[in-house]
């Protein structure tokens, strides 16, 4: 090797189409956080992904088609790091404790994401431009809280409730949790998350 050579670094690794989008993706949650949802610019979204600007076209249809995908991807994410944490093999009411506390904690691991979620969930709107409603998003998350439900049913831990009604309800209390928890960063997600599970299963649990 010469003086003026120098060592080959090969060459660079191409993402696939998956691991570009969810750099797109990525970006798009840091600029809803930096800049809210009307303020987000596909030109700074590009740049924070390091791509050029077309390729953000070329992948999504448009702001709100890369805001929708952001936000349902996320959902997906978060929720399934959530199970992931769960011993499913616990009767029901403990894993609902646990689950409630996993997701209090996500205002810990995962505020930036719960920031976007929020303004994107919030500020989307059909094509017709009428807004899109919270189920759209949540159906995913409901149909899983459902089914948790039936088997606690099933297995007699559970009370006869409607399903869907229970999924709604709960669903709604982790979010407004996790408003109040970021707003109120001196209480502890672990207490606020003991204190809804007993509330939620004094309603919930067969006998009560």
């Amino acid at each position: 090797m010469t003086a003026t050579s120098r060592p080959s670094r090969g060459p660079r690794q191409r993402l696939s189409e998956d691991q570009r989008r969810k750099q797109i993706m990525v970006a798009a949650i840091q600029e809803v956080v930096d800049h809210g949802y009307e303020g987000a610019s596909l030109t700074r979204i590009a740049a924070r992904a390091d791509v050029a600007k077309g390729l953000v076209w070329r992948y999504f249809t448009g702001k709100d088609n890369l805001m929708e995908s952001t936000a349902k991807v996320t959902m997906e994410t978060m929720r399934q790091q959530i199970v992931d944490t769960l011993d499913l093999d616990q009767p029901v009411p403990d894993i609902i404790r646990a689950a409630l506390r996993q997701a209090a904690l996500q205002i810990l691991t995962h505020r930036d994401e719960l920031i976007a979620l929020n303004r994107i969930v919030h500020n989307l709107h059909r094509s017709d431009g009428a807004e899109r409603v919270v189920a759209d998003f949540y159906e995913e998350t409901y149909l899983g809280q459902e089914e948790l439900f039936r088997r606690g049913q099933a297995e007699g831990s559970l009370r006869d409730f409607d399903p869907r009604v229970m999924a709604v309800t709960y669903q709604g209390s982790i979010d407004i949790m996790l408003a109040y928890l970021d707003d109120h960063p001196d209480i502890d997600p672990r207490d606020y998350a003991s204190e809804l599970a007993e509330i939620l299963l004094s309603g919930m649990q067969a006998g009560s």
